[in-house]
């Protein structure tokens, strides 16, 4: 795949068409509070919608997602420096090293089967509402992809969302990113081709928190 393709969370599909064929994993109820001590209040607050945004970002469904998938400040053990990004995708988490023994935690998607992998790198380079242009390899299998051969303009319906985190090794490109997503079903799912998805509001903070050369560290599923 070429550069900014391989981002794509559901391998060539636009963010409805792939929400209309997602499989229902049924809703998640929050009850009175999530994953943590997180209250109702306190996710919808969290997680409320991005009215300044380029392109508003509506609230997420927090009923869509397992509560313990909701971000919080965690106990974990870890040598990497502070700002180090930890990928698990066995369990579906992103892990921001905070220090003193502590990390924030965000729920993620991660690549279906086939599609995983781990190993160092980089971030090499950040984008807010990026372009998003399909390989040719993507279009050959799915040529419902073709129309945006040449890019598809930044936007809700664009899937790499909001922000997008590009990680490199040696100088390159990997063909992998970390990027944002509208879709709280995908949360706790194998669903991209090899990418990380957050929901939109997790990638907006990690985004903030996290210049250009920090550290991504993709653990063994």
């Amino acid at each position: 795949m070429t550069s900014i393709g391989k981002s794509l969370g559901v391998d060539g599909l636009t963010r409805r068409t792939f929400l209309a064929g997602i499989a229902a994993a049924g809703a998640l109820s929050l009850a009175g509070c999530a994953s943590g001590g997180m209250s109702m209040a306190e996710a919808e607050r969290v997680y409320g919608p991005l009215p300044n945004e380029r392109f508003p970002v509506p609230a997420v469904n927090v009923n869509k997602v397992d509560p313990k998938y909701l971000r919080r400040r965690v106990r974990y053990a870890s040598n990497e420096a502070p700002g180090t990004i930890i990928v698990d995708p066995r369990h579906y988490y992103v892990y921001r090293i905070e220090g003193n023994g502590e990390a924030t935690r965000y729920g993620a998607n991660v690549g279906r089967a086939g599609f995983l992998w781990s190993g160092d790198a980089y971030i090499g380079r950040k984008a807010e509402w990026p372009i998003w242009t399909p390989p040719k390899e993507m279009i050959a299998r799915q040529p419902e992809a073709a129309p945006y051969a040449n890019g598809m303009a930044p936007g809700l319906d664009n899937p790499l969302g909001a922000r997008t985190l590009y990680l490199y090794r040696n100088g390159a490109y990997t063909l992998y990113t970390i990027y944002s997503t509208i879709m709280p079903e995908t949360i706790g799912r194998g669903v991209s081709s090899g990418c990380v998805g957050l929901l939109t509001q997790d990638m907006v903070d990690l985004y903030e928190k996290t210049p250009v050369n920090t550290k991504v560290v993709v653990l063994k599923a």
